[in-house]
């Protein structure tokens, strides 16, 4: 698949959606990634992990691990493309994350796989807890990495597609961008 091709199937799927969104991070932006239009779908899902599958044997890892909610989906489509197993981290009461469950990474090459990136934080937490826990982080495959160029590991990167977004403060909005209503997308939002 080309650049193009995976930025088509993510707006046919609504994943990149264009508006004024308020970020996580409390930085505005234009566009947003919404992760689980692509993961709501099994045969989209598959497609891209086949991709990415065909960039991350060179790496040749023992288990695939993700880090909570959508990298436990890709953990399992990626170790299925790669014959391997599937394993996730959990957060932990301070924030960080641990495998449970009898998972063990002892001595095993770890392919840690994310779905959007921007500041790589999950996926960090997870390949820390893969190090305490014995094992070696072979590499990183991303589907969307929108961190512009901050994620910079030691160990290699594979990113499906690189997408730059522009982000500004609150106070700093274009006025074209703050004439459009406000969206506040995401998870952590989300009133249980």
């Amino acid at each position: 698949m080309t650049q193009q091709e995976i930025l088509d199937l993510l707006k046919q799927r609504g994943a990149l959606m264009e508006g004024h969104f308020k970020l996580a991070s409390g930085l505005h932006s234009n566009r947003y990634v919404e992760k689980f239009r692509l993961l709501e779908d099994p045969v989209t899902t598959g497609k891209m992990v086949e991709e990415l599958a065909g960039r991350i044997r060179q790496y040749k890892p023992d288990v695939v691990v993700g880090p909570v909610t959508g990298g436990v989906i890709l953990s399992f489509e990626m170790a299925r493309c790669l014959g391997s197993l599937a394993y996730f981290t959990e957060k932990t009461a301070d924030g960080g994350m641990e495998l449970r469950r009898g998972f063990d990474v002892r001595g095993k090459r770890v392919l840690l796989i994310e779905d959007v990136i921007t500041t790589g934080g999950s996926i960090l937490k997870a390949a820390d807890a893969v190090k305490q826990a014995g094992g070696e982080v072979a590499a990183f495959a991303i589907l969307v990495d929108r961190s512009s160029g901050r994620f910079q590991p030691s160990e290699p990167v594979e990113a499906l597609v690189t997408l730059q977004i522009e982000t500004w403060e609150p106070d700093k909005l274009p006025p074209e961008l703050a004439a459009i209503p406000l969206v506040e997308p995401g998870s952590k939002h989300a009133k249980a």
